[in-house]
C-alpha cells in the first residue's frame, strides 16, 4: 500500500474500488486518495480543466461561491484586506466578489494563472475552492497554503466533505477523474490540531481556518 500523500502515515488501506479506480484510506488523518496509479497525467488533466466554464457573468455561479464568500466577508471584516485566490481556475470569479467588497485579491492557478511571484508573500486570507480535491501531493499543497496566511489570516477552504464507504460508493463528487484526494470532517479536525488552527465548520462544504497570532 501507498503511504498517505497528506500526513506520510505508512498505514493505509483499500477503502473502496470500483470499475474506474482504487481509492484508499489512512488510518491517521482519514483522508481518502486515489492509489496514484490510477491518476491522469499533466496533459489530459489540463485538457479536462479546459472544458470548465467558470464565468464570473454566471448569477448561479456566484449564487454558488456566495455560500462561501458570506461566511468569509463576516470575517474578515470591511477593512481592506489582501488576499489570495489559490487555484481560481480559468474564469475567476470569487476574486472579483471580494474585490467588490473592497479586498484586493491576487490570484494563481497552475494551468491558466501560473504566476509564482504571488506566491512569495503572505496575505490576510487565502481562499482554495473546489481545488483540494484535485491535489496530487496534498501534503506540500497544506503546507504551502499555510506558509501563505499571516499570522491571525484565515484560510477559507470549499469542498465537499466524504463519509462513510455506504455514502461514498455512491457519491457524485468521485466520478470527476481529477477528483484524488477526499476529505473528511475527520481529516480536517486532525489538520486543525496538528498545525494549532482554529477550525468552524460553516456548512457541508465550507471551512474556515484560522492561523495563531
Amino acid at each position: 500500500m501507498h503511504s498517505c500523500p497528506l500526513c506520510q502515515h505508512q498505514q493505509t488501506a483499500e477503502f473502496f474500488k470500483d470499475e474506474r479506480r482504487q481509492y484508499l484510506q489512512c488510518a491517521r488523518c482519514s483522508l481518502i486518495f486515489v492509489d496514484p496509479a490510477f491518476r491522469l497525467d499533466a496533459v489530459a488533466e489540463k485538457a479536462m480543466y479546459d472544458l470548465h466554464e467558470n464565468d464570473p457573468n454566471d448569477q448561479r455561479y456566484r449564487t454558488f461561491l456566495s455560500r462561501f464568500a458570506n461566511p468569509l466577508l463576516d470575517r474578515v471584516g470591511s477593512r481592506q484586506q489582501q488576499g489570495l485566490d489559490f487555484g481560481c481556475g480559468p474564469g475567476p470569479t470569487l476574486s472579483l466578489m471580494m474585490a467588490e467588497q473592497g479586498h484586493h485579491v491576487e490570484i494563481y492557478d497552475l494551468y491558466f494563472y501560473p504566476d509564482k511571484s504571488v506566491l512569495e508573500r503572505e496575505y490576510d486570507f487565502v481562499t482554495c475552492t473546489e481545488v483540494m480535491e484535485h491535489f496530487y501531493h496534498p501534503n506540500k499543497e497544506w503546507k504551502l497554503l499555510l506558509s501563505l496566511v499571516k499570522p491571525g489570516g484565515w484560510l477559507g477552504i470549499m469542498t465537499k466533505l466524504a463519509r462513510d464507504v455506504d455514502a461514498f460508493s455512491t457519491w457524485h463528487y468521485k466520478s470527476d477523474v481529477t477528483h484524488v484526494s477526499f476529505f473528511s470532517k475527520e481529516t480536517f479536525m486532525f489538520l486543525a490540531h496538528r498545525d494549532q488552527l482554529t477550525i468552524e465548520f460553516v456548512c457541508n462544504d465550507v471551512i474556515l481556518l484560522r492561523k495563531p497570532q
